[in-house]
């Protein structure tokens, strides 16, 4: 689960998307998104399942490579931003 919570959190912050934002596509709680990205085992299988599946994450892995996939999901993880905020508004440059 540690490892599907950090696939999550970095698809979600890959894809520029706020925590609202997935939950709302997922149909569930902003609560629940949190839960899911730091692995907890009180969300629902299917609910974390749905969510990977809206962000593309792949759900199998050869045997044997979870501990490298959870060292790398770290690693890609930190390299981007720790948050993501709502755009304002759209620029206007169209001169």
């Amino acid at each position: 689960m540690a490892l599907l919570g950090l696939e999550i959190a970095r698809a979600r912050r890959a894809r520029r998307w706020t925590v609202a934002e997935l939950a709302e596509r997922a149909g569930v709680s902003h609560m629940t998104v949190r839960a899911a990205e730091k692995g907890a085992l009180t969300v629902a299988i299917g609910t974390v399942f749905e969510i990977a599946a809206i962000l593309g994450i792949d759900l199998f892995a050869p045997p044997g490579e979870i501990g490298d996939l959870l060292n790398r999901s770290r690693d890609r993880l930190a390299l981007l931003p720790s948050r993501v905020r709502e755009a304002v508004a759209d620029v206007d440059d169209d001169f």
